[in-house]
């Protein structure tokens, strides 16, 4: 197979499948993981692809929306170090909304074991994970969302409408230079736009490549967010992004 016919299939099998590893496109066109390497960092550079650890997935558009089996294993060492940090502002007899997503499925992992708060959550993986501990878990009702799974629709709303929390552990898609806070469906975006209403305190908890990302839907600014947690040690212009809107940053975790 000629380099440029190969690079074509590399294509497809990354966008067909939502994503690759190297030693999977290696195995399938019997090449060196070296050479796949050599080719994804070439269709990167050209935009036709996007690097991930340990292989590329699918170039990002403002309606893309990855699965969460695929979501779920990318950065998670740096999903970890956030959550670690995250929980610590969890304080005794709050009422804490859990955002569906794999980093504040990180969270809830890592909350507290004992009955200290109660926990309220729109996804039912986030909800059994709570549910090994001692406290309350409540969760929101609605329609399934199967890509993402996260429970939306009217039921949910309803739901959110009734209900006031203490703090609110929200993921994002996209954060960009306005701080806008975006999400590629409509029906997530209200979710989270009522998560941060609904919220004394809201904490914003993201890996840094969703900084100066955009997605479809907005759902709120950083004006809506007490604090920032994030696995990125944030340059000085995006700093300034979160202190314009006075947002506490927690950057560069290591824990």
């Amino acid at each position: 197979m000629l380099p440029r016919q190969r690079k074509r299939k590399i294509i497809e099998m990354v966008t067909e499948r939502n994503g690759q590893s190297v030693d999977e496109l290696a195995t399938d066109l019997d090449v060196s993981e070296a050479t796949i390497r050599r080719d994804l960092r070439q269709l990167a550079d050209e935009g036709l692809v996007e690097r991930s650890h340990g292989g590329a997935v699918p170039v990002k558009s403002v309606g893309n929306e990855r699965p969460y089996g695929q979501k779920e294993v990318q950065f998670l060492e740096e999903k970890q170090d956030i959550a670690s940090a995250a929980v610590e502002e969890i304080r005794h007899g709050e009422v804490v909304f859990f955002d569906s997503g794999t980093t504040t499925m990180e969270v809830a992992k890592k909350a507290p074991s004992d009955d200290s708060f109660v926990g309220v959550t729109n996804s039912p993986h986030i909800a059994l994970e709570l549910r090994k501990q001692d406290g309350d878990v409540q969760l929101t009702g609605g329609s399934l969302r199967q890509r993402t799974r996260a429970l939306v629709g009217p039921t949910a709303e309803r739901f959110m409408d009734s209900s006031n929390f203490d703090l609110a552990f929200v993921g994002t898609n996209g954060i960009d230079a306005d701080g806008v806070l975006t999400t590629p469906k409509a029906e997530e975006a209200r979710m989270k736009e009522l998560m941060i209403a609904r919220s004394k305190r809201v904490i914003l908890v993201s890996t840094g490549e969703k900084l100066g990302e955009q997605s479809f839907k907005q759902f709120g600014t950083l004006d809506d967010v007490t604090v920032f947690i994030t696995d990125d040690r944030l340059s000085d212009e995006r700093r300034q992004w979160f202190e314009d809107a006075n947002v506490r940053v927690v950057d560069g975790v290591t824990n």
